[in-house]
């Protein structure tokens, strides 16, 4: 098992590299993890399954602060989800989350969207401006059926399966006919061989066509970006609550916090007497 268990973590990280785009330094930050958590946790085969109990893990890096923690954690989910996904049916034990406290999401600039929109293809271009202008989650956007777009709106499947209509606004239909004209399709907007384009292929696109323009970004950012830009642009919180398929607005509220610090920023470098000292 121990073998198995390297050869799929080299495998891991190298789809974390070539597929979502992460850093040197966090692959490697990855990989440290995993293997340190291997070296503690109690593996068992029990009804078909592999059992990953993290108890003793658990106990080896208590002493250390609740985010350290949760990353550690999230790595090996991570890698045990890459398991499962590869045949090996596997379940984790004693994996209670860590609460941390919420960081601030990181919005990519209109300006930075518009410039890596010049590198992109029909597909890659279609592809950023659905998750720019809908707002979607990279899953909903892999899972979005030709079916479900009208000349006026997109219906998304959301989490829990709960259904949301969203507008669908003249500059996106215009580059939509345009890749519909060009790609034949049979259930799916985005295909490959008629399946539909996997979450981790569409990260990828996003990843290879901002990294033209010199910086990094995922496909949630392009989601922070739209609800920040319609709250900025003085939305009601509460539609965009329900534009982002939130269950609860007080998802949608760490937003405002993000609006407020964008606003405390620009008026420091604007005002005359922020730059002076007491």
């Amino acid at each position: 098992m121990k073998k198995l268990i390297d050869k799929q973590r080299v495998d891991y990280l190298e789809s974390l590299e070539k597929f979502r785009g992460y850093s040197d330094l966090t692959i490697k930050s990855y990989d440290e993890s995993i293997k340190e958590a291997f070296s503690y946790v109690e593996i068992i085969e029990e009804d078909s399954q592999t059992v990953i109990n993290l108890m003793p893990y658990r106990i080896k890096i208590a002493h250390l602060n609740a985010k350290t923690i949760s990353k550690k954690l999230s790595a090996i989910r991570g890698f045990v989800e890459y398991l499962n996904d590869n045949g090996i049916n596997s379940v984790l034990k004693s994996d209670d989350s860590v609460k941390v406290a919420k960081t601030l999401p990181k919005p990519i600039s209109h300006q930075h969207i518009l410039e890596a929109l010049e590198y992109a293809d029909t597909q890659e271009k279609l592809i950023i401006i659905m998750l720019y202008t809908l707002g979607v989650r990279v899953s909903e956007l892999s899972s979005l059926e030709l079916n479900d777009i009208t000349d006026e709106w997109v219906r998304i499947l959301g989490k829990g399966n709960k259904q949301r209509d969203l507008p669908l606004i003249n500059s996106t239909k215009k580059i939509l006919d345009e890749y519909l004209g060009v790609f034949v399709l049979k259930k799916f907007l985005f295909e490959k061989k008629g399946e539909k384009l996997s979450e981790n292929s569409l990260r990828y696109i996003v990843t290879k066509v901002f990294r033209k323009v010199g910086i990094k970004v995922t496909p949630h950012q392009l989601r922070h970006s739209y609800a920040t830009s319609l709250l900025n642009g003085g939305a009601p919180i509460v539609d965009v609550s329900e534009l982002l398929g939130h269950s609860s607005m007080a998802t949608t509220q760490i937003y405002t916090k993000l609006g407020s610090a964008l606003k405390q920023q620009n008026y420091n470098k604007a005002h005359p007497l922020c730059g002076l000292d007491d």
